[in-house]
């Protein structure tokens, strides 16, 4: 099955999985808002400012303005997190009515303690949507590395369909009928890596990431089954998955964000330094809203709530965390 493909959002992971889209044999444009990017995809076939020497298909058009958009047979919204609300207005309810949007943004809105599903709800309620995630970097996909991710929709029979535009030798699409689970899941693994690569910065060892590790995934569950999702999730790629990969590899940026914090950086410094911010700095104080407001146990987000705020450094953290009340494992 091959189908006309828009990717909204010309960054690393949207050049990626429309690079993905063009290899299961789509007709795919990408939007990007970089006249001189659009440029060297269309001309070059590159994108090295995120992408480096990685070929991309010669097929693959690329574009800087949303024409075409209602010929579209699927659309991925690949913009930040943060960014979804205003794309999606900018584009309208109309042209999305009827249309399945793919949404690949792994966080909550700050604004509303949205998930990006409900963003998309509110804006465009005609719109069907899917959620994609899963382990995943944009360096391997853009290559054509072997891949597998979770995609979520209204139905897991709809998610199939949907499924088989994506499909490849090189990138694999598991259905799903959580979209709540699958986003919880992607939202706040960015929040545990931070965490996580705290640890490795601090030098606190092997052990304690992998202690953090099994305790994000308990914490991870009793969230995604307050906010109505299915703890079955976890045990996937959505979950387990991308929770592991990004919680023990350099190449993810909340990881290495983490890993400058446990190093004794602040969050400004950091980003000054040329990393850029990390998703999870935006989703981390949502994540402890959303806890607090709702009774969940989740004192890894709280530590980590403390840790970009400045408030308490990491070696003084995991101490608190080791003198909670002891407990049996659940």
């Amino acid at each position: 099955m091959s189908g006309k493909i828009f990717v909204i959002g010309a960054g690393a992971w949207g050049t990626a999985l429309a690079q993905a889209a063009r290899l299961a044999g789509n007709d795919v444009v990408l939007v990007g808002r970089d006249p001189a990017a659009v440029d060297e995809i269309n001309s070059a076939h590159t994108l090295t400012s995120y992408l480096g020497a990685i070929g991309l298909d010669p097929a693959l058009r690329a574009q800087t303005g949303m024409s075409g958009l209602e010929e579209a047979d699927a659309i991925l919204l690949v913009v930040p997190a943060q960014a979804t609300r205003a794309t999606l207005a900018a584009i309208g309810p109309q042209i999305l009515s009827g249309k399945p949007v793919i949404l690949c943004a792994k966080g909550l809105e700050t604004a509303t303690n949205d998930r990006q599903s409900q963003i998309l709800a509110e804006l465009a309620p005609g719109a069907e949507p899917f959620v994609l995630s899963g382990p995943s970097f944009a360096h391997d996909v853009a290559a054509g590395k072997p891949t597998a991710v979770t995609l979520a929709g209204p139905t897991i029979e709809r998610a199939e369909a949907i499924g088989t535009l994506l499909a490849s030798d090189s990138f694999r699409p598991y259905a799903s009928g959580d979209i709540v689970g699958v986003e919880m899941c992607g939202a706040l693994k960015n929040v545990y890596a931070l965490g996580a690569g705290a640890i490795e910065g601090a030098g606190l060892g092997l052990s304690a990431r992998s202690a953090f590790l099994a305790r994000a995934y308990a914490e991870l569950g009793r969230m995604i089954a307050a906010m109505g999702g299915s703890e079955a999730t976890l045990s996937g790629l959505a979950g387990i998955g991308d929770l592991a990969l990004s919680c023990t590899s350099s190449q993810s940026r909340n990881y290495r964000f983490g890993m400058a914090l446990g190093q004794g950086g602040s969050v400004d410094d950091i980003a000054a330094s040329g990393m850029g911010l990390a998703e999870g700095l935006f989703t981390t104080p949502v994540a402890r809203a959303v806890a607090d407001r709702d009774g969940i146990d989740a004192p890894l987000v709280g530590a980590v709530d403390l840790l970009i705020s400045g408030r308490a450094r990491i070696e003084a953290i995991v101490p608190m965390l080791m003198r909670r009340p002891l407990k049996r494992e659940e």
